[in-house]
């Protein structure tokens, strides 16, 4: 029984659409009807505004972090489970017909919930290559191939295999920005497409 409250508590956290939520309470258009359609940061950010996205951002890595945290505690055997319940609610929410986010800055907060070293080569990852190359994309994508292989050095065995998981879902979530990048059309941030 604890096994399934795990997964629902972290898919309960995992499926609130903080970015949809967020510019609703704008006065927005419907986020899902403007750039790729998704809810999360990358896509309010395409709305022009800065403030929203870096909530919806913070918001989004809090309800991984929330989710893993709170299992920890409760149910530490089946945190795992409660990891991938907030990663997937994140991106296939039931309350939106399954069409959600990419799921990267939920992942930050997992891998901050399991070791700081983890969520810390994540966000450098993750800044480090959107600094440079200003593609959202590659930096979310490289900081999910990357967050595992840190997971495994630094002894974290349970969470090299959850976010390994997550990465591998991260990678098809972008298949259509690798599909992009590989034609050289993906977009740098900032812009509205």
């Amino acid at each position: 029984m604890d096994w399934i409250l795990a997964l629902l508590v972290g898919y309960g956290f995992g499926s609130v659409p903080f970015g949809l939520m967020l510019t609703q309470l704008a006065g927005m258009d419907d986020l899902r009807s403007i750039g790729s359609g998704n809810i999360g940061a990358t896509n309010v950010l395409r709305t022009g505004n800065k403030k929203l996205a870096a909530a919806t951002l913070l918001l989004d890595l809090a309800k991984g972090l929330a989710a893993v945290a709170m299992t920890s505690l409760l149910w530490p055997e089946w945190t795992w489970l409660a990891a991938l319940g907030a990663f997937f609610g994140h991106c296939f929410p039931v309350w939106l017909k399954f069409k959600g986010g990419k799921g990267v800055a939920t992942t930050a907060g997992i891998a901050f919930a399991y070791a700081w070293p983890i969520g810390l080569a994540y966000a450098v990852a993750w800044i480090g290559l959107l600094a440079v190359v200003r593609i959202s994309s590659v930096a979310g994508m490289s900081a999910a191939v990357i967050a595992p292989l840190v997971a495994y050095l630094v002894g974290q065995n349970e969470a090299a295999m959850v976010l390994g998981v997550i990465a591998l879902v991260v990678l098809f979530q972008h298949r259509a920005n690798i599909g992009r990048l590989i034609a050289g059309t993906e977009p740098k941030v900032g812009s509205k497409k």
